[in-house]
């Protein structure tokens, strides 16, 4: 068994399989978590002003079942499957005809797509576990922070503890490389926030976006900061033009950099050594 997984085919498929049914997963994890914090929240509010905690449903990850948002429909096993059950039920629910949203597909091909490249990259191992694992939450905090604005503790921070435990073993880089980014990930934009509001007495972004380019670092090492920070700040920049001249969106409405940072981090971990060895050599 193990000698056929190390075959690579093989084993880019049966991970492309996982990224699928994983992303199912990530979904309920995308729209669930930011719910749950919430509820959390205003238990401590409740405390803290001395009144009992509003009653309400238990609500995790496991609990309640999943259910059409339009008719509270229970949705079965067979409405259930990544991507085929989408296919099958046309984009909607099969009780109330009501729309389901795209997002869910992407969400399980991009998780499958993403999966199998790493399977393909890393070869079996260690790597290749480490960079789905990094992936699957790069791609959950990517879309929570599309809807929320939020980069939640629950996720980036442990993403950075993980990257750290994987390079003890210099899965990706060594510790001390790992140790270094996460302190000069969470550092510089740290000090870019800090600047940016001195100046202009506005916060030009959030503290989640300290703490995922600190993850970033702890999993790949300082050495692919200045890549990461480049990649996500052009693209970044690209997709606000983009909005202000042709979506209309107004300049003082906040962008989340969150998926920015989450997509410059993936393609860091594939292709950031070559890019850096190529730049270096052509200097």
């Amino acid at each position: 068994m193990i000698q056929f997984l190390r075959e690579p085919l093989a084993f880019s498929t049966l991970a492309a399989v996982l990224g699928l049914f994983v992303g199912s997963f990530l979904n309920v994890v995308i729209h669930r978590l930011p719910r749950m914090l919430e509820r959390d929240w205003q238990a401590q509010a409740a405390e803290l002003r001395g009144e009992a905690p509003p009653e309400t449903e238990r609500f995790n990850l496991a609990t309640p079942r999943s259910r059409c948002p339009h008719c509270g429909h229970l949705i079965g096993a067979l409405e259930n499957i990544p991507v085929f059950s989408y296919l099958l039920l046309r984009g909607r629910c099969r009780h109330c005809n009501a729309p389901i949203g795209a997002r869910y597909p992407v969400v399980e091909l991009l998780s499958a797509a993403l999966s199998g490249y790493a399977a393909w990259h890393f070869g079996f191992g260690l790597a290749a576990a480490g960079a789905m694992l990094f992936l699957w939450i790069m791609l959950v905090l990517a879309f929570i922070d599309l809807d929320t604005q939020l980069l939640p503790d629950d996720l980036t921070l442990p993403l950075l503890w993980l990257g750290l435990a994987f390079n003890l073993f210099g899965t990706f880089t060594d510790l001390s490389s790992a140790v270094i980014g996460a302190m000069a990930g969470y550092l510089s934009l740290w000090s870019v926030y800090w600047l940016f509001k001195l100046a202009t007495g506005k916060e030009g972004m959030g503290y989640g976006d300290f703490k995922l380019l600190a993850a970033i670092g702890a999993w790949l090492g300082w050495q692919m900061l200045p890549l990461t920070i480049l990649f996500s700040s052009l693209v970044g920049a690209t997709v606000g033009i983009a909005l202000i001249v042709f979506a209309r969106h107004g300049r003082s409405v906040p962008i989340p950099f969150g998926p920015y940072l989450a997509a410059a981090g993936a393609l860091a971990l594939f292709w950031g050594e070559a890019i850096t060895r190529a730049y270096l050599g052509g200097i």
